[in-house]
């Protein structure tokens, strides 16, 4: 295995685009777009307007929410679910993503992938990728964040903060790399971010793979979208569909989550043990290359 980095020239969330060898240039994330808006969100499901004064699932009548358009009650449960997930100090989640990118042309060409992520706080995540694009590990031990291209075999490493949140932060602005259900640990972190809702409405009852959830809609500037999140004493996010407003073709992301609050691992889990003939590649430093252009 060949020790040296090999230097890219893009970052690697960019470099996962060019392999997908896709015909034309995709113009719209609705993932992204949710993630700039919201950061607090995490979990799609597809948003159907009601009209006004019809009948809710739940039996509420949607056109009697206040003058301001905000259901004081979807807005608590958003609260009272962030609040819930960040107690949670260790948990596995699997996902189904589905998600609509839009062509230079305005064709929709939908991808899915589904997500294994195993988390323990404050410290230590294994995010694993499979699906239409190229498959991809993420792991983060602590003291270094790896992702490892499956289908190269190619991996990056660099040193890492000592906790998840920090190492977020650092991955989003030093390397613009975006983490699969990134948003589980930014759920209720900033009490503000429920000011960018426009409009907020309380469906009513709805099941998710047989889980029982009431489905939320809400509505901010750029974006409309929906969470189901579980009743009872555990108010997980089990379903979040989110549409982009700004592009005429409105692409949508949905997420489909089943949860483990007890799940069973040891160090091991998050250490990356690099294959036979890995090729050790180098993240491209955004900000700098960023500043650099300023100059």
């Amino acid at each position: 295995m060949n020790s040296e980095p090999i230097e890219l020239r893009c970052s690697y969330s960019e470099a996962r685009d060019i392999e997908r060898s896709t015909p034309q240039t995709k113009r719209t994330s609705p993932r992204k777009t949710f993630q700039h808006l919201l950061v607090a969100a995490a979990i799609t499901g597809v948003i159907i307007f009601t009209p006004v004064g019809s009948q809710a699932k739940g039996g509420r009548q949607i056109g009697s929410q206040p003058p301001s358009g905000i259901d004081p009650h979807a807005i608590d449960a958003l609260k009272m679910m962030g609040t819930y997930l960040r107690t949670l100090q260790s948990f596995q989640v699997e996902a189904d993503l589905s998600t609509d990118d839009v062509m230079d042309d305005g064709e929709i060409v939908q991808s899915s992938s589904r997500v294994n992520l195993l988390a323990a706080k404050p410290n230590r995540f294994r995010v694993e990728v499979t699906g239409d694009d190229p498959n991809r590990l993420y792991l983060y031990d602590g003291k270094s964040f790896t992702i490892w291209g499956q289908n190269t075999n190619d991996y990056a490493t660099v040193p890492a903060p000592p906790t998840i949140a920090e190492l977020i932060d650092k991955l989003t602005d030093r390397f613009d790399i975006d983490l699969p259900l990134v948003d589980l640990f930014r759920w209720g972190v900033d009490e503000d971010d429920t000011k960018k809702i426009k409009t907020a409405v309380d469906i009513g009852l709805s099941t998710v793979d047989g889980v029982t959830c009431e489905q939320y809609a809400f509505h901010q500037d750029d974006i409309d979208w929906q969470i189901w999140i579980q009743l009872g004493q555990y108010p997980l996010p089990r379903k979040l569909v989110i549409r982009t407003l700004t592009d005429e073709a409105r692409p949508q992301h949905s997420e489909v989550l089943t949860w483990n609050l007890a799940p069973s691992f040891n160090d091991a889990a998050f250490i990356f043990d690099p294959p036979p003939d890995a090729h050790r590649i180098a993240i491209a430093d955004a900000k700098a290359q960023s500043t650099e252009k300023g100059k």
